[in-house]
């Protein structure tokens, strides 16, 4: 297959590494490749005579235009490539099998197909899974995909509709099972009403998270999938009650037990509870923070694993994400590596602070890719997904800064838009859960998700008359949509 890319002077050596020897270059008389048009590529191509030449022509991934007639007239498919030519690497070896876009860079295509063929991967893989045992259509343990527990802190004593909204959260950001966390203060009635609500509105496992037998077995009465926990405590008093309700349960080391007895604690209680007849046991080998022991509870782990492979692992990955100043993202993913190696079966989150929100869906997704380089037998990279949020797994190389140049400096000075000012906030609709961008004028208010659609309607209303003030509200509601991507607050002339 014969392969053309088309450039301008600017970008034609990072072109021209880019493609190496897998195509043509052909460079147009034009500094940007973003002018690049049909009637001036038509033209070139025509004094070149290279018509019948080539399979495949790419432009710059930024025009716009109908290629049609070039098409017509030179004898080849014209695509869009990448928006930058340094993508052009990972593009052109996909050409011979791969149908490109007219309207859609070549980048953006085949990022959105390769995740649509991860996760096709990953269901399939799922589907043909073997479990040590299912919660409804859940499977759990065997080689089937680590699932997702979010829990609900303090859900007893939630009202209906804010535990509702928080349910319905959890599940759209990915968990595979619904924790029904318990106040120290619960009655069975509060217990009851949770999980009766939580089964209201959705087919998702539920689980009971406390220690207390009264409020366990009024859990059970109520339909709950699993129990979590179970240990010293409690077992004798509800241990047969689980396995009459042939429900699933999580078996810890006893509470306060020393270190050096936690192995031996949590064996005793896996066999209190098996021989009650629980056949559905999830060890809990507890996961200890970092500076904490972090090291001696991954051996314990490793040895539970070994003593019951057929037992599934429940890995506790809040208990670090918590207890540590760092972005939850990369800890989460590599927790969860660390998860899969020991076998574990269930990671489990609270979400409890600010700065661990989002943590179900990062291990939704360090689930996906842990279960695709498994089968792959790779490292968890270039799998069609990835966590990389703020850093860049292809880097694109900075320009060179003209010989010419005005050095910028701020005016210093500042006047009112006689139209009126802007209120810039982010809200959250209580119905949705959804965070917005909400602009308060005096004259009226607009809601909305990004700052193109929010300033092209205030450009429409005429509620703004100088280009100081233009200028001032694509940086802030640019800075209000960024807030929204990345899930962090907003506050009106603040640095984000």
């Amino acid at each position: 297959m014969k392969i053309l890319v088309v450039t301008g002077y600017l970008a034609e050596q990072t072109v021209k590494n880019a493609v190496n020897s897998g195509a043509d270059v052909l460079v147009l008389d034009t500094d940007i490749a973003a002018f690049i048009t049909p009637n001036k590529l038509l033209q070139v191509m025509e004094k070149r005579k290279l018509k019948d030449k080539y399979d495949i022509v790419f432009v710059p991934g930024i025009v716009s235009g109908d290629f049609t007639k070039v098409e017509m007239e030179m004898g080849c498919s014209v695509y869009l490539g990448p928006k930058h030519a340094y993508d052009l690497d990972f593009v052109i070896p996909s050409a011979e099998n791969f149908k490109f876009s007219k309207v859609k860079p070549a980048c953006e295509l085949l990022s959105d197909v390769r995740r649509k063929k991860a996760i096709e991967q990953i269901q399939n893989i799922e589907d043909n899974s073997t479990s040590a045992f299912k919660v409804g259509e859940l499977k759990i343990g065997g080689n089937s995909r680590m699932k997702v527990m979010g829990e609900v802190v303090n859900a007893t004593g939630m009202d209906g509709l804010t535990l509702k909204n928080r349910i319905l959260s959890f599940i759209d950001k990915g968990a595979d099972i619904i924790d029904i966390g318990v106040s120290m203060d619960a009655t069975p009635e509060e217990v009851i009403n949770a999980v009766e609500i939580a089964k209201g509105i959705s087919s998702v496992p539920l689980s009971i998270d406390t220690l207390d037998s009264e409020l366990i077995s009024s859990a059970l009465d109520s339909g709950i999938d699993i129990v979590l926990s179970l240990d010293g405590s409690n077992i004798e008093d509800v241990g047969y009650k689980v396995a009459e309700n042939d429900v699933s349960a999580v078996v810890i080391p006893d509470v306060g037990v020393d270190e050096d007895r936690r192995l031996e604690s949590l064996i005793k209680n896996i066999k209190s509870v098996m021989e009650m007849g629980v056949t559905h046991v999830i060890a809990d080998p507890v996961l200890d923070s970092i500076g904490y022991g972090i090291d001696k509870s991954i051996n314990r782990y490793k040895k539970v694993c070994d003593m019951y492979p057929e037992v599934p692992l429940f890995f506790g990955a809040g208990n670090v994400t918590e207890l540590i100043d760092a972005d939850s993202v990369g800890i989460n993913a590599s927790l969860t590596g660390i998860a899969n190696d020991l076998g574990a079966s269930i990671l489990f989150t609270p979400e409890l602070s600010d700065k661990t929100q989002d943590s179900i869906s990062e291990l939704k997704t360090s689930s996906y890719m842990m279960a695709l380089a498994s089968e792959r037998k790779t490292p968890p990279k270039d799998l069609g997904l990835d966590l990389l949020v703020l850093k860049e797994k292809r880097r694109h190389p900075d320009s060179t800064v003209p010989d010419n140049f005005l050095q910028a400096k701020e005016s210093g000075s500042w006047q009112l838009d006689p139209v009126g000012c802007f209120r810039i906030k982010i809200a959250t609709n209580l119905n949705y859960s959804e965070r917005c961008i909400v602009v308060e004028h005096e004259k009226t208010c607009i809601v909305g998700k990004t700052a193109n659609e929010i300033l092209d309607t205030i450009l429409d209303m005429e509620l703004v008359s100088t280009l100081e003030h233009a200028g001032y509200l694509g940086r802030e509601l640019k800075k209000a949509e960024l807030a929204l991507k990345f899930n962090r607050s907003y506050s009106q002339d603040d640095e984000f």
